[in-house]
């Protein structure tokens, strides 16, 4: 992984990551506020609540943590003078393999969290927030705990904060690492001190019945550091920054065969897959070719180098037009990769040259899926188990010739039928894999 000291690329707008990739920057609350820190939290407050709703609207911030669900309008699913109390969940738990952007900004730039998520509070007239890490990040925990503390010590938390008559507290809750709780109701169920298991919507969307039976949002730690960009920049520059429906800014953490690693923050839509790949990431190890791309985490579905997708845009006239796109040409952004077959989720992009055996790389998402599963559902408690163990087997040389549409059906005999995404995020890699590289999984073949 890349030092955050390197110089930005040119393609890069280091907006999220603006403070963390400062040189001499440290996450203690004065030097947050030497770099203007708090300022859009003593500017939200002199601001209705609604019109806060309407910037980030505006904005077209989509959410950060996989499912890309526009913020605005989830947090207007929130009726401020309902009467209930209204409570607000970061999700920091980042367990989906291919990404790690999250862990930067909660060891280096805590404060710009805690602020996002005081102005989201008080949009949502939420009094008492919740910041959920996985215990894998022990030192994260730490750093987060000691800026909340900075943070009530200088009045940005508490009663009455900034004399504004507004309430809000933060606390940080160390999950058990388990992937399940990234599903925002597996992650209300952990925190109400219950085994994770995901709830089933309807009825229990977490906007009506979320924590504690009451309205919930719950974002995730990038999201909720745009909500001060967003007060900052003001919402119709933000939203320039990107494509229409996928405004701002975009961490893309890549991962495996190119020569540099590591996170990058670009305009959504800012670079097409070869610009990422040969430009930003300084190309392929040398001597290889490109084999494949998973575009948005482990469980996006993965991409063939060499293959071309129709993808519809607006001419000069405002007309659609259908243009064939090569895999290098296609945009990085929610709605390109998703006329692709995929989709931009975590902006966890995984690369892979012609060096990698496709089934040796689906059994180990295989084996961590199997591992994973919360076991409520029986298509996924059972389906992701035999899925692992066919995989195993072929890998070790002892598949049978069944076995390639054995793992379709059972693929297919999971996706769709789980109360969570899990069912997806399990099935989409064994149904893509199987339909992009089906040589390599004809039993008998190298």
């Amino acid at each position: 992984m890349k030092s955050l000291l390197l110089p930005p690329h040119p393609k890069e707008r280091r907006v999220v990551f603006q403070n963390a990739w400062t040189q001499g920057y440290t996450p203690d609350i004065e030097c947050y506020e030497k770099h203007g820190g708090y300022a859009e939290l003593k500017k939200a407050l002199g601001m209705k609540p609604t019109e806060i709703v309407d910037e980030v609207k505006k904005a077209n911030l989509r959410g950060r943590g996989g499912a890309g669900f526009p913020c605005g309008v989830k947090w207007g699913f929130i009726r401020r003078d309902d009467g209930k109390p209204h409570y607000l969940v970061c999700n920091g738990d980042e367990s989906e393999p291919g990404t790690f952007k999250d862990r930067y900004i909660l060891h280096n730039d805590p404060h710009q969290l805690i602020e996002g998520m005081a102005i989201a509070a008080y949009a949502l007239n939420a009094n008492l927030a919740y910041i959920y890490i996985r215990c894998e990040f022990p030192k994260a925990a730490k750093i987060v705990t000691k800026a909340l503390q900075e943070a009530r010590a200088k009045g940005y938390l508490g009663k009455n904060i900034l004399g504004s008559g507004f309430d809000i507290d933060i606390h940080v809750h160390q999950g058990a690492a388990a992937y399940i709780c990234g599903e925002e109701t597996s992650m209300i169920e952990s925190l109400e001190g219950k085994r994770p298991y995901p709830r089933i919507k309807p009825p229990y969307f977490p906007a009506v019945l979320g924590l504690y039976m009451a309205p919930t949002i719950v974002n995730n730690v990038e999201t909720l550091c745009h909500i001060k960009q967003i007060l900052k920049i003001g919402s119709e520059e933000y939203s320039k920054m990107g494509t229409p429906g996928d405004g701002g800014t975009r961490v893309m953490c890549v991962s495996g065969d190119v020569v540099r690693p590591g996170p990058y923050e670009i305009p959504a839509g800012g670079v097409t897959l070869g610009e990422l790949i040969f430009d930003v990431c300084g190309g392929l190890k040398p001597g290889r070719t490109l084999k494949a791309v998973i575009p948005g985490g482990s469980s996006s579905k993965i991409l063939r180098a060499g293959e071309s997708f129709k993808i519809k845009s607006k001419g000069a006239d405002g007309e659609m037009i259908e243009k064939e796109i090569p895999l290098l040409d296609l945009v990085m952004d929610a709605a390109s990769l998703a006329a692709a077959g995929t989709m931009v989720g975590s902006g966890g992009v995984i690369i892979m040259d012609d060096s990698r055996n496709m089934l040796w790389a689906l059994n180990n998402l295989n084996q961590f899926y199997a591992h994973e599963s919360c076991g409520q559902c029986t298509p996924c408690r059972e389906g992701v188990l035999w899925i692992d163990k066919m995989t195993t087997r072929m890998v070790k040389g002892e598949g049978i010739a069944q076995d390639p549409a054995t793992l379709q059906n059972v693929a297919d005999n999971i996706a769709g039928r789980t109360v969570c995404a899990f069912g997806e995020a399990a099935s989409w890699p064994v149904q893509s894999f199987l339909a992009k590289f089906p040589e390599e999984f004809a039993v008998g073949e190298k």
